[in-house]
């Protein structure tokens, strides 16, 4: 039996709570802009009694859209977050952005997430990472092992629908690009609007499809 959004939100807060016990003071999460890690951020919140209680990693590629980024300073001021914005400066230097999908994700994603959780000492980091996002998503766990850390991943059973549900419900902000047709939200240059209104379709469609479709390899190489 499908469960309500209520009953949703309690087993995400359940997640959330049990992580905050296993990696007190070790845990982080990711926050990008984009709607998921913003449903993500106020569950940490709701646990927390009122504020975000785990520092908040952004990874900045230098291609972001500006809003995006805007919004992230602007939630970062509103709700006090303990933000850490974190670019490979180094790995800067060996590509040229978006050229190659894979090479640049590896380099601009998930290896800045491997050098903050090195530099932070943190052993776990959570992500709003959703079952019903991506095919190369559908088989994660709530708790996932990486070499270096664990995986928190509390809204794999949101689907598309249900965040934007969420996020009604609560009133909360969110960035305004997706009033003008985005569905996802990644790098500018590798992402486009959607066709298709919400819960309609593929919801990554405005990604691009070359990275959609190595995801699996980039998935095992530590992006999201």
């Amino acid at each position: 039996m499908e469960l309500t959004l209520e009953e949703k939100e309690e087993k995400s807060l359940e997640i959330i709570r049990e992580a905050l016990e296993r990696f007190d003071g070790k845990l982080a999460t990711t926050f990008t802009g984009g709607k998921d890690s913003l449903v993500v951020l106020h569950l940490l919140k709701r646990a927390g009694g009122g504020k975000v209680p785990v520092p908040v990693l952004n990874l900045d590629t230098t291609v972001k859209f500006k809003e995006a980024l805007e919004f992230r300073d602007r939630m970062a001021r509103e709700w006090d977050l303990d933000l850490i914005i974190t670019t490979n400066r180094e790995g800067l230097k060996q590509i040229r952005l978006a050229e190659d999908h894979e090479q640049c994700c590896l380099v601009m994603k998930a290896t800045a997430i491997d050098m903050a959780v090195e530099e932070h000492g943190w052993k776990a980091l959570a992500t709003g990472v959703r079952w019903d996002e991506q095919p190369a998503r559908v088989n994660e766990e709530y708790f996932s092992e990486r070499p270096e850390h664990t995986r928190v991943q509390p809204i794999l059973h949101f689907t598309e629908l249900d965040i934007w549900a969420y996020i009604e419900k609560y009133d909360l902000p969110y960035c305004e690009l997706y009033d003008q047709g985005y569905r996802s939200l990644g790098c500018e240059p590798c992402t486009s609007k959607s066709d298709r209104p919400r819960g309609d379709g593929p919801e990554r469609e405005g990604r691009s499809q070359e990275k959609e479709q190595i995801m699996d390899q980039l998935r095992d190489l530590g992006y999201f």
